[in-house]
């Protein structure tokens, strides 16, 4: 896929989710897509390769929690993978401030290098596990911990949690399941601090549901969440 139909493609849909891109960004997002696809085949960053695809399950469904985000916003993508969705909503909001945390050393490499050839500012790499890494200083010090794609919701939930200060939110990017996931999450909000604020469908394209849930951080995370590297996902808070 040239520029000329990118272009043409990504604001088609951008259209959808009432979100404007300028001629900069839209070719930073083709860069993207083009590492993307090379580096996909070196190392496994995402199963999406083709160009319609990326734009429509990669970018635009990023790009849908935008409206939830506000201008410098201190944000922590956790388990970002391949950027997701961190380096999208960066690329549409230039003054945030972005952490992407990722345990795999591999996708840090990719991401600094995406990072460097989209020449963006105020965005760091952190290779850690989320438990270990909010346990480093990092404590309630994000407006929002974002995260797509990594964990049940009640795991998620203990990973995203501690590093939200009171008044913040998590955005959680879950799938079909997500009402019975928010059934069994009930105990762990409650515990972590937090509070349902929004649960909000878009269909992304006619194979694609997004479900954006959204938990209001309402008091302190008590100091023994996160638990141990390993324990939220083997012992989820029920």
């Amino acid at each position: 896929m040239d520029l000329i139909n990118f272009t043409s493609k990504i604001q088609e849909e951008c259209k959808k989710i009432n979100v404007n891109l300028e001629a900069e960004q839209i070719e930073q997002f083709y860069t993207y897509m083009q590492e993307l696809i090379e580096w996909n085949n070196k190392i496994n960053l995402t199963a999406i390769i083709e160009p319609e695809e990326i734009i429509k399950k990669h970018f635009i469904d990023c790009l849908s929690i935008i409206k939830y985000i506000k201008d410098d916003n201190k944000i922590i993508d956790v388990g970002t993978g391949a950027g997701f969705p961190g380096i999208p909503i960066k690329i549409a909001n230039k003054s945030l401030n972005i952490t992407l945390l990722d345990s795999l050393n591999k996708r840090i490499s990719f991401l600094n290098e995406i990072i460097t050839k989209l020449k963006l500012s105020n965005i760091e790499t952190v290779h850690a596990r989320a438990e270990e890494y909010a346990a480093n200083g990092k404590r309630e010090k994000y407006d929002i911990a974002v995260s797509r794609a990594v964990a049940n919701l009640p795991t998620l939930l203990e990973y995203l949690m501690p590093y939200v200060k009171v008044n913040g939110i998590c955005i959680c990017m879950k799938g079909p399941k997500a009402q019975a996931e928010l059934e069994e999450s009930k105990k762990a909000i409650e515990i972590l601090g937090g509070r349902l604020e929004k649960i909000e469908n878009i269909k992304i394209d006619e194979n694609m549901d997004r479900n954006i849930i959204i938990i209001r951080k309402i008091k302190n995370t008590p100091n023994t969440y996160p638990r141990k590297a390993g324990k939220p996902g083997r012992e989820p808070i029920k």
